[in-house]
């Protein structure tokens, strides 16, 4: 699993991956849980299922490439249904969610994060023996 993580940033980079991880869950579930509401297609309610269920994982900060690329593409999905309904403007909202989603897949989730917790480099004391 280390292989998918690059570094986990600390310090100021990893503050603003943890806002950029918080801004895009939050935006994920405000939007999925107020699309379910308005009654769509049951393909956009399973899209909006697994958009929320990813931003559940970002906001933890747990498997963040995979929770990542599953939200961008479940909104690709939204997005590209919502232009054939021609309703762009929550189109480009869903293309704009997707792309801070692949970012963060991409990037990484910082050292403020379940994952950094996991799969980070372990500090080993060879002074005990």
């Amino acid at each position: 699993m280390q292989r998918l993580f690059s570094t986990f940033a600390s310090g100021w980079p990893g503050a603003g991956l943890l806002l950029l991880r918080l801004v895009t869950g939050a935006a994920l579930i405000h939007y999925g849980v107020s699309s379910i509401r308005e009654g769509p297609r049951p393909l956009m309610v399973v899209l909006q299922i697994i958009g929320i269920a990813s931003a559940i994982f970002l906001l933890m900060g747990f498997f963040t490439p995979v929770a990542g690329a599953l939200a961008g593409i479940a909104e690709v999905g939204i997005a590209i249904a919502r232009f054939a309904s021609y309703s762009s403007s929550d189109a480009w909202i869903a293309l704009a969610q997707a792309l801070l989603a692949v970012a963060l897949a991409m990037i990484g989730p910082g050292a403020l994060s379940i994952d950094a917790r996991l799969f980070g480099r372990k500090h080993i004391d060879l002074s005990e023996g």
